[in-house]
């Protein structure tokens, strides 16, 4: 039975409403029985009817489909609601690093992380993975084939990101993850990391990089101030200090 346009609209709104991620343009002119011409068409209309004043949701293309999104003037509103609900995702500021570091170095593996960051970052890799911010991506081919992370698609949704052109500067991101966290509730930085990222604030992630090379190189005593990720790393950081201190 053919569709009418209004009823290809509202079945349009039905199934990005229902579907757990965003829903792409093929996965919808299949469900209609159209073609991604009309399927393109009906999207395009309802992105317009959602972007007056009188609607408090949007439909917004992001990881490579659409969905519905809270429109930006309503966040603060929904934030409290959300809140009041169940605890924010919450991110130690060693988390929040080493997932701008896979971001934009992607793919890119636990080794190449530690040296970018100058930690042991295991247990916040552990942590990403259970929160389904990154995903593997194979293993890079050199002695020991170490796995290889990226971001996932759920980083992408969270963030409201299309795809990863969209990745904003490194300073950029720190507020974009504090938004899509739960603003200063979603980021929960330790004593030690402020001192740590108070020096880094805006900064590239080549200059990242370059800071981790100057203080593994003992030219600074900082390194003993960076967020630990866990125990192990701790211990190994402290030593580090201790030894840089006693080099002075």
């Amino acid at each position: 039975m053919t569709m009418t346009p209004q009823e290809i609209q509202a079945a349009l709104e039905a199934i990005i409403y229902a579907a757990d991620e965003p829903a792409t343009l093929e996965q919808v002119a299949n469900a209609l029985g159209v073609e991604k011409t009309i399927a393109r068409a009906a999207l395009d209309l309802l992105v317009a009817s959602h972007q007056t004043e009188d609607r408090g949701i949007e439909v917004r293309k992001v990881a490579g489909g659409w969905k519905f999104y809270t429109k930006p003037q309503h966040h603060d509103v929904v934030r409290k609601f959300i809140k009041s609900l169940q605890p924010p995702l919450r991110l130690t500021m060693p988390a929040l690093e080493t997932l701008a570091v896979i971001a934009y170095k992607q793919p890119v593996t636990v080794p190449e992380i530690n040296e970018i960051r100058g930690v042991n970052v295991g247990g916040v890799i552990k942590t990403l993975l259970e929160k389904r911010l990154i995903t593997t991506a194979g293993r890079k081919e050199v002695i020991g084939r170490p796995i290889l992370y990226r971001t996932s698609k759920q980083f992408l949704m969270r963030f409201g990101l299309s795809d990863l052109d969209e990745l904003p500067s490194l300073k950029e991101f720190e507020q974009l993850a504090q938004a899509a966290l739960g603003s200063d509730a979603g980021i929960a930085p330790t004593e030690a990391e402020t001192g740590a990222m108070g020096a880094a604030e805006g900064a590239t992630p080549i200059e990242c990089a370059e800071a981790a090379r100057i203080r593994e190189s003992g030219e600074t005593d900082d390194l003993g101030e960076l967020g630990e990720d866990q125990p192990e790393a701790t211990e190994q950081s402290r030593a580090a200090s201790a030894g840089t201190q006693e080099q002075s």
